[in-house]
């Protein structure tokens, strides 16, 4: 069951970045006071990352007991470990290595000098196998129920490595997939699929910048999940877009509330 879009707009991306992660923060306290633990799906991305920079200059990223929080990637490309252009180099670089995380907590893809070399459908197979390991009864389905995922839009729409009319997006079984032939490099990747991204409690869409105005018009006004990949992703319990000025530029105000501004 899809949840209704709810629209966040701020003047520019570093203020979406500094209370995106204001946000988060807020979230992850929230679910350890409850649960007495937390779940994340990261995303990588020039907003992605600046949201984890933000958190790292944030005071109050204190008040998160990080060896509680398990730490998950929304997709990466398939290259060697360390590689600058792989997602979990930048976020550990943003914010990872700065703060005291449990390593067996961190669940980075698999990479290409890893244990399945370039065979990405073997690499997304085990990363399934580690999703499903980690989900316990009460998560009805083959992968946690993340408290949080976010995902960048890309200005195709697509979100993780879910291009429009390519397999993945049509994936309906599988909960992690192999890409081939992406139309932006590296072509190899791995990503989560639309049925695994919805078993998230809240999935954050982020969009700042011109370049992606379109794109969130597209996905917003009622698009097709196969032709615009960013309209599939919902969570069970909330929907958040978060833009700047520039993302929602296309968008009708009566999308949103103007005091959001």
């Amino acid at each position: 069951m899809s949840t209704a879009p709810q629209l966040v707009v701020h003047r520019d991306k570093e203020l979406m970045a500094q209370a995106a992660a204001a946000r988060l923060i807020t979230r992850i306290v929230d679910a350890q006071s409850s649960r007495g633990e937390a779940s994340v799906v990261l995303t990588g991305g020039r907003n992605g990352n600046g949201l984890l920079a933000a958190l790292a200059a944030a005071p109050a990223r204190d008040a998160i007991d990080w060896s509680r929080l398990d730490l998950w990637w929304g997709d990466e490309r398939l290259l060697p470990d360390g590689d600058p252009d792989r997602n979990v180099t930048q976020a550990r670089e943003a914010l990872l290595d700065a703060v005291p995380l449990d390593p067996k907590r961190v669940h980075a893809m698999p990479a290409s000098d890893g244990p399945y070399g370039s065979d990405v459908e073997a690499a997304a197979a085990a990363y399934a196998q580690e999703l499903a390991a980690a989900a316990g009864p009460e998560d009805h389905g083959p992968v946690p129920a993340f408290d949080v995922l976010m995902l960048g839009v890309g200005p195709d729409t697509h979100v993780a490595s879910l291009f429009p009319e390519l397999p993945a997006v049509r994936e309906t079984d599988r909960t992690v997939v192999g890409v081939h032939g992406a139309p932006k490099p590296p072509p190899t990747r791995i990503t989560l699929t639309l049925p695994a991204i919805r078993a998230a409690r809240e999935v954050w869409l982020l969009a700042a910048g011109e370049d992606k105005a379109e794109a969130a018009a597209i996905a917003l006004s009622g698009a097709g999940e196969i032709q615009a990949p960013a309209a599939g992703a919902y969570g069970r319990t909330r929907t958040l877009w978060l833009l700047d000025a520039a993302a929602a530029s296309q968008l009708p105000r009566a999308l949103y509330p103007p005091a959001t501004a």
